[in-house]
């Protein structure tokens, strides 16, 4: 498992020539918030974004750039949608049972504007595509969380980001907490051209993307091919990669077995596994 630390305790003891690259663990009170459906946009054939807002939003807070938000999806039937209490273990459901959720990454959050940016990937019918590509003004959708964040330091010589069409908002959430000057490698992987979408950073960002031409989402190589390519630039570096779960794990397991990368600085996880629904796998040692 990845080493996590609440205290700068390396800091403390390091000599200002040298950096802090220990991660740490933030936790957060569990919510469970009724929001609204503020705006809907197709950004591309194949992620729509859904604006959302409403009082519950007020105290949010997702510090993590790979934070997981649950999001409460109404009854198809009825249109009504059931949230649990937060208890003191966690989340306590009614009688009537849960509704269908699943977990994503929160783009952007407007405190001032009471705002929550959540982008859909479109990989498949299941019913969160199927809420999101029918969600208009005024529908009703539940977030729970983030329960926790992890907060990955910036000081290394270079910063390696791989995913497909799921990571694209973790990506951009980091791409604009990197600093001006910082060095980064992005791998991304889309089904075509049309799929592209800009990234704004200060970061020195060398941006590939790789296209699936219709291949099912999770069964292309184009990711695991396109490193296995890549000349890397040299010195420590931190990598993230966030896809489907076995080609995350063949992708940690490269990055580690073939390019030195340091295991404690390789973050791997699975954002989707293909054959099964609301599945969230982590991949480091």
């Amino acid at each position: 498992m990845t080493d996590f630390t609440t205290t700068n305790t390396t800091a403390a003891n390091a000599s200002p020539a040298t950096p802090d690259r220990t991660p740490r663990r933030v936790r957060h009170d569990l919510r469970f918030r009724k929001l609204t459906v503020k705006a809907t946009q197709r950004v591309t054939p194949h992620l729509i974004r859904i604006t959302l807002t409403g009082d519950d939003l007020a105290g949010f807070t997702s510090p993590g750039f790979d934070d997981h938000a649950k999001i409460f999806f109404p009854d198809a039937a009825t249109g009504q949608l059931t949230l649990p209490t937060a208890g003191p273990d966690g989340p306590v459901w009614p009688a009537s049972g849960r509704p269908t959720m699943r977990d994503y990454t929160p783009r952007h959050h407007d405190a001032k504007a009471n705002t929550l940016d959540i982008d859909f990937a479109l990989h498949e019918a299941g019913p969160a595509t199927q809420w999101a590509e029918q969600a208009k003004p005024g529908d009703i959708v539940g977030v729970g969380g983030p329960r926790g964040s992890f907060i990955v330091p910036t000081e290394f010589d270079w910063h390696l980001l791989i995913g497909d069409d799921t990571a694209l908002p973790a990506i951009h959430r980091r791409l604009a907490e990197l600093p001006a000057g910082a060095r980064v490698v992005v791998l991304a992987e889309v089904d075509s051209e049309a799929d592209h979408i800009p990234f704004d950073t200060r970061a020195d960002l060398t941006l590939q993307w790789v296209h699936r031409r219709g291949t099912e989402p999770g069964l292309s190589p184009v990711l695991v091919d396109a490193l296995k390519a890549m000349k890397l630039p040299a010195g420590d570096f931190h990598a993230w990669v966030g896809c489907e779960s076995a080609i995350a794990k063949a992708l940690r397991a490269h990055l580690v077995g073939e390019r030195g990368a340091n295991p404690k600085w390789t973050r791997a996880s699975g954002y989707w596994r293909r054959g099964a629904a609301a599945t969230h796998d982590s991949h480091d040692e």
